[in-house]
């Protein structure tokens, strides 16, 4: 490969701007099908980086589907896009989404993107929101260039909004964000040198991990079970000292599980004893369609070390990226000027809509019916489980959120499964794309919320299907096949 130096000036992370070199080398057809790129390790000595910049660009590539991975044998040019959702030779391929297009004629259900369902979004409430924007006034002064900090009328709202819900304290202050990702990507700026290690959920939001890795730092991975186990915090506080902790409480990204009450004031309790802050990354916590709410991390912290991320991305239009972080003054204002430093000023239309939106009602009927929406799909993704997926299978039993964690029986791989599945119509993403230390072969995380009932149902099948069929394939052969338990 011939790369240009990387700008560790520049805004664009380094694992993006070492994907965007080699992606355009495959495409240009400069780096052809079937070659080799060096080992992770080689790469970061030749260039100086750090293994998990590398790391990050080749995940961002294999999601692409530009490179694939084999296991003890490297990672491989698979194709060049010649046109849009289709590779050298028109086999399907994936989008810039991640997913995987169709060959032409061909439905396909993605399980892929953790997002809402485009077909609830309420246009007509939209639209409405928009046009009494659009007929304010002061139209002119929002269209001038807004305060880093956020459109002040939504910012004051939701700070009145956190402090009625006990959320807020005298010394609490507001940033709104380009969703949770802009406000992680500020922390990890202000907080965080390249070596500094981070404890966070394994497995975790590939976005996450992708983000802290490309900026050089060490990420320690805690085991996920019902949440993020307080134990194995205590222990990786001890060895490692990291710098800050991520967790995310509610529906976590990708298995779907929510911290109870106790393991919530554990978390807690190790943070303060490790004197390090708390980012509570809940983007999901909205969307609970059963059992009883929990208390955030930001309210049950009485020492005040803890930072709230939330969203509108995930009950409204994830397309106008509004989010806010919630935190000490001190930590806000730093927040602030890193922003301000990285794009100057605010969209202060799509926060005037999404204020407007709010403040009319329309956006709690719209919440309700995505939660009435994500309770069915969740119900039949669960049952889809039960009925399609062969014994020995185990999967998550989330309250809400988006996605489901599913562990296939050994010696299942869900990456290696994943291109038989492709091939009947299913993709979903394995667990590889979300690990940080734990290796789950047979992990994979199934979306749901986009999905109507019957796709869901249609691609769980689909994917039943195609694991029994294989090992009736395996028992003939005479080779190694699960132990259906």
């Amino acid at each position: 490969m011939d790369l240009v130096p990387l700008n560790h000036h520049s805004e664009a992370p380094l694992y993006r701007q070492l994907f965007e070199q080699i992606a355009e080398q495959i495409r240009s057809g400069k780096l052809g099908r079937g070659e080799r790129l060096p080992a992770t390790r080689e790469l970061a000595g030749q260039l100086g980086l750090n293994r998990a910049t590398i790391s990050a660009a080749y995940e961002m590539l294999e999601s692409h589907g530009l490179i694939a991975g084999q296991v003890g044998r490297g990672s491989f040019v698979i194709g060049r896009r010649t046109s849009p959702g289709v590779d050298w030779d028109g086999r399907l391929q994936r989008n810039e989404a991640g997913t995987v297009a169709p060959a032409a004629g061909k439905q396909f259900i993605s399980f892929v993107v953790s997002r809402p369902s485009d077909a609830l979004f309420p246009l007509d409430d939209f639209r409405a929101a928009c046009a009494a924007v659009l007929a304010r006034a002061d139209l002119a002064e929002i269209l001038q260039l807004g305060s880093p900090s956020g459109y002040e009328p939504l910012r004051r709202h939701l700070l009145e909004e956190a402090r009625k819900e006990g959320l807020a304290g005298s010394d609490d202050d507001l940033i709104v964000t380009n969703g949770c990702q802009q406000a992680l990507d500020l922390i990890a700026r202000v907080l965080l040198r390249p070596g500094d290690a981070v404890a966070m959920e394994d497995p975790v939001y590939a976005g996450l991990k992708n983000l802290l890795g490309g900026m050089g730092a060490r990420l320690v991975g805690v085991p996920v079970e019902e949440g993020m186990d307080a134990a194995g915090l205590r222990r990786a506080l001890e060895r490692e000292q990291p710098r800050m902790i991520v967790a995310t409480p509610n529906f976590q990204n990708p298995t779907g599980t929510t911290l109870p009450i106790g393991a919530r004031e554990a978390l807690l309790e190790a943070a303060h004893s490790a004197g390090v802050p708390l980012i509570e990354n809940d983007p999901y916590g909205e969307l609970r369609y059963a059992g009883e709410p929990q208390p955030a991390l930001k309210r049950l912290d009485r020492r005040g070390g803890t930072v709230l991320l939330r969203s509108f991305s995930k009950v409204s239009f994830p397309g106008l990226r509004v989010g806010w972080a919630l935190g000490p003054r001190a930590l806000i204002e730093r927040l602030r000027q890193a922003k301000e430093a990285s794009d100057l000023h605010t969209d202060q239309l799509s926060q005037a809509v999404l204020l407007e939106f709010a403040g009319s009602g329309r956006l709690e009927a719209h919440r309700e019916r995505v939660r009435a929406a994500g309770r069915e799909r969740l119900a039949a993704v669960l049952n889809a489980c039960r009925d399609f997926l062969p014994a020995g299978t185990r999967w998550t039993h989330p309250e809400g959120g988006m996605n489901l964690w599913v562990r296939l029986p050994r010696p299942w791989d869900a990456g290696e499964l994943l291109t038989a599945v492709q091939k009947r119509g299913v993709s979903y993403l394995p667990g590889r794309y979300f690990e940080v230390s734990r290796r789950e072969p047979g992990a994979l995380r199934l979306s749901f919320a986009g999905l109507e009932v019957d796709r869901i149902r249609q691609g769980v099948r689909i994917i039943g299907q195609v694991l029994r069929e294989l090992r009736e394939e395996a028992a003939e052969k005479g080779e190694p096949v699960p132990a259906m338990v």
